[in-house]
């Protein structure tokens, strides 16, 4: 066998003269694959083996140089691309059975005749209820190309038997912007989750309701929004800086500098808050960087993930898809938000968060040091740092009494949301007639086809249900079988300090399945200390008269 590897490798080696070094290289990893393809005593997963080939050689890289294989491609893709092809429903799995929590306002399956609280128990006759279907598989059933219908039987609360439905598939609209809403007279409130396709045209269509509704100061909740693509945070921008304003520029070793400046002109809103936290990265980051350097308007939070990296996708031949960083990118000052990394160290990068708490730095600002070198200044005269992702004008220390451990551990076992999707499974009639959540539907119906519509249709049930509705002992007694069910042992001294944010979190998600997400953060919001500060910030015009006058 010695013999016979020596003797092929011979011809090759003798080839590699006038080659370039890298294409030796590329002649030996092709080589090596062959000869163990051909040559080694057992059989082997050539696909696994190249996969696994291209995953290290990345690992040896930056951290966010990745590989996805082909049949991951579509899901890695989706939350950002705007749209898929399905039945249109928000779904959960309560006790191994698939609840519909809403179907799209105007999707395929509302058109069907499918209604919130319904149960899909079979999919083109295969039963889905009861036989530990992952979620995953599910999905796989109820999605496939619009124009393709999908056979669905149903139980329905109140209706003897399986009803059967046909839903035609369609185009299903994914959103990148959680929530907007009102805050006070003036003052509007989105949040963005990440940036995608869409999310420009999403956040014109919020802004535009929200001035039409009387807003002149705006904040941006960008907290947890791990970015997307960069151009869609450059497209944000220019909803706030003035024409030629520099948003952000990149440069790579191969790529050069390439700058992105506002060209359209700013939105009529005149102050801008910025929530940021440690998850808050890459465009996002670039979002956040643009409004600081140009003195547009305040950061409000912690120091931001600290990712400043451009990745390009290279599709392989078999629909397969490397991420490779192709450049750094640069705030208008010249900063790189960046934090220092080991190349093919993932761990160490991967416990920066961790790091941060064990400094003391999410409790204290003092707790951060960045070097001179780092330090830039923004249009208006202001400090401001590079290197490790962006300082906010306004730091918020974290608030580690916010849930206790008893709620952190029903949360981490999954008894909170279960717990509200079977009470509400019980009242859902009583609870739509008593807050008028049909009226809403139908305004939002009219909204989504660009129809006028009445503003008081969307919000009068609600603000009832918010100054009304307390959480009743019922659903606490569902939440505390679910807790025995899985064995968590508490006190009732502990259970008693749990209640208070407890419940408002389940009142919280009994409105984001009546309503909407934007309801949902109504309700949580006034909990959470950097949208609280963020309030506290637009309302405080020193702080703008500060950035203006430097």
């Amino acid at each position: 066998m010695t013999f016979l590897l020596a003797m092929a490798c011979m011809p090759l080696i003798a080839q590699q003269k006038g080659y370039s070094d890298i294409d030796q290289q590329m002649r030996k990893l092709v080589f090596a694959q062959a000869s163990i393809n051909q040559l080694y005593v057992d059989t082997v997963d050539i696909k696994k083996m190249t996969e696994e080939a291209i995953r290290g050689m990345l690992k040896e890289l930056d951290p966010h140089s990745t590989y996805t294989p082909a049949k991951d491609v579509e899901a890695l893709n989706e939350p950002l691309t705007g749209s898929f092809d399905g039945i249109g429903v928000s779904f959960n799995l309560v006790e191994d059975t698939l609840l519909v929590i809403q179907p799209t306002s105007g999707g395929p399956s509302e058109k069907a005749g499918i209604i919130a609280g319904d149960m899909i128990v079979t999919v083109n006759d295969t039963s889905i209820a009861g036989v530990n279907m992952s979620r995953e598989e599910i999905m796989k059933r109820l999605r496939g190309p619009k124009g393709t219908k999908v056979h669905l039987g149903i139980i329905r609360r109140g209706v003897k038997g399986v009803q059967e439905f046909t839903v035609t598939r369609d185009k299903i609209p994914v959103y990148t912007i959680d929530a907007y809403y009102m805050v006070d007279p003036t003052t509007g409130y989105v949040r963005i989750s990440s940036f995608g396709a869409t999310t420009n045209a999403e956040f014109i269509k919020a802004a535009t309701q929200l001035l039409a509704a009387g807003m002149k100061d705006l904040i941006i909740d960008l907290q947890g929004n791990g970015g997307g693509y960069l151009q869609a945070a450059v497209d944000l921008s220019n909803q706030f800086l003035a024409n030629n304003e520099m948003i952000v520029y990149t440069q790579g070793r191969t790529t050069g500098r390439h700058e992105y400046r506002a060209e359209r002109g700013k939105m009529n809103i005149n102050k801008v808050v910025v929530l940021v936290d440690g998850y808050t990265a890459s465009a996002a980051e670039i979002l956040s960087g643009a409004i600081q350097d140009n003195d547009r308007g305040i950061i409000v939070g912690r120091r931001t993930f600290a990712k400043g990296l451009v990745q390009r996708p290279v599709t392989l031949p078999d629909g397969s898809l490397i991420r490779l960083t192709i450049a750094h990118y640069y705030s208008p000052v010249g900063r790189c938000f960046q934090k220092p990394y080991e190349k093919g160290d993932r761990k160490k990068y991967d416990m920066d968060m961790l790091d941060r708490l064990n400094s003391g730095e999410l409790m204290s600002a003092d707790s951060i040091h960045f070097p001179d070198s780092l330090k830039y200044m923004t249009k208006g005269g202001r400090i401001v740092y590079g290197g490790g992702g962006i300082m906010p004008d306004v730091y918020v220390p974290l608030d580690t009494t916010r849930y206790t451990r008893l709620h952190r551990e029903l949360a981490a076992k999954n008894c909170v949301n279960p717990t509200v999707l079977k009470w509400i499974d019980l009242h859902r009639k009583s609870l739509m007639k008593e807050y008028d959540v049909s009226t809403y539907r139908k305004a939002k119906a009219r909204q989504t086809d660009n129809k006028n519509y009445d503003p008081i249709d969307l919000t009068a049930g609600f603000d009832r249900f918010k100054q009304q509705f307390t959480v009743p002992q019922d659903m606490l007694d569902i939440l505390v079988a679910k807790a025995q069910e899985a064995k968590i042992e508490y006190t009732d001294s502990a259970f008693q300090a749990t209640l208070p944010m407890l419940k408002l979190q389940l009142k919280a998600l009994v409105a984001r399945d009546l309503w909407d997400m934007s309801e949902y953060f109504q309700i949580i919001n006034p909990t959470n200390e950097i949208y609280q500060c963020g309030l506290e910030a637009i309302k405080d015009d020193s702080l703008f008269e500060k950035i203006k006058s430097e």
